[in-house]
């Protein structure tokens, strides 16, 4: 356990990570102990976005540490953990390269701010497997400079779902490819399967297949979203990342009624390509009313039929995508 808050916490200790690992080679991370993060006192700040005047986040301060992060690190290995309670994200990776998470579980309270399950930012070959997650942000949110990413068989809610991004932020480039999620579980969470960015981003997205995935009680089962805000204040540019060869294959299960089951939300100037469905059945959790889906500026092809029926996507590939060059992105 760490000092339990932000009082508590010594002033020449960094508020920004608790447990960190930097430019370590070949480490497992193993064992059948508790990791407690007491992170209750820091979501409790008054800077946190559930907790200022109106639900929005006052401008103090408000660095909160992540429980365990891995700088700069190969041929990680993190197995039988279990965490709970993170003050912020519950694991990070930045620039590591070959992390293999196998059989943890991560907990934390559903309206815990920002308590990210495993987090990963420009870091490549990772496989997360047979894991529970739940937690009050995302089960696991992919950042960019990541690919070779495969997520199998994990469990996911009560939580905000299975995210890459949010990328583009503050007009950055941002890069990500070859991620598959499959075999997994999400339920009771405010989202399933999510791409999110920023307007006024550049850079790309693609090679990211979704499969086999059963959706319980979820808002938003799939959802793209190039129009992420979290304020009022957020305006309309003309540069997005380009999101292209997207695949949802067996996506089945219940949605929260108060959203619509499938959500593509692309960019006014820079349209999402190549998004194919397959196999998809979402049905109401509770009632009888079918919602039907939100496109815009999502071209694609619906290779079976589906329930609810989809036929607001786009044929073909627009003329501004092949006349640009859009979405150039190098991963090293």
């Amino acid at each position: 356990m760490p000092p339990d808050g932000p009082d508590s916490w010594p002033k020449n200790y960094s508020r920004r990570q608790w447990l960190a690992f930097y430019r370590v080679n070949e480490m497992a991370l193993q064992g059948g102990g508790l990791i407690d993060g007491r992170g209750e006192q820091w979501w409790n700040l008054p800077c946190k976005p559930h907790k200022g005047a109106n639900k929005t986040a006052l401008t103090t301060p408000c660095d909160s540490p992540i429980a365990i992060r891995f700088f700069m690190s190969n041929n990680l290995t993190v197995q039988g953990i279990k965490i709970r309670n993170s003050p912020q994200f519950h694991f990070r990776f930045d620039n590591c390269r070959d992390v293999y998470i196998e059989s943890i579980r991560i907990s934390a309270p559903a309206l815990s701010p920002n308590t990210d399950g495993i987090h990963i930012e420009n870091t490549n070959d990772v496989g997360i497997y047979n894991s529970i997650i739940s937690n009050g942000d995302d089960c696991v949110s992919i950042g960019s400079g990541c690919y070779d990413v495969d997520i199998k068989n994990v469990t996911c809610g009560p939580s905000h779902g299975i995210s890459i991004g949010s990328l583009g932020n503050h007009n950055s480039s941002a890069c990500a490819s070859n991620i598959t999620v499959r075999d997994c579980m999400i339920k009771n969470s405010d989202n399933g399967v999510r791409i999110k960015t920023w307007q006024g981003g550049s850079g790309a997205v693609s090679g990211v297949t979704f499969e086999n995935i059963h959706m319980d009680n979820v808002r938003n089962p799939i959802i793209i979203d190039q129009f992420y805000c979290l304020s009022k204040t957020c305006t309309n540019h003309t540069s997005a990342v380009y999101l292209s060869d997207i695949q949802y294959t067996s996506i089945k299960g219940t949605y929260d009624i108060r959203s619509p089951p499938m959500h593509f939300a692309c960019s006014d100037s820079v349209p999402c390509t190549n998004i194919t469905l397959s196999d998809v059945e979402l049905l109401p959790a509770k009632g009888d009313v079918v919602l039907d889906p939100i496109c815009w500026n999502a071209y694609g092809e619906l290779q079976t039929l589906s329930i609810p029926p989809v036929s607001c996507l786009l044929e073909g590939i627009p003329r501004s995508i092949l006349e640009t060059d859009a979405g150039f992105c190098r991963l090293n």
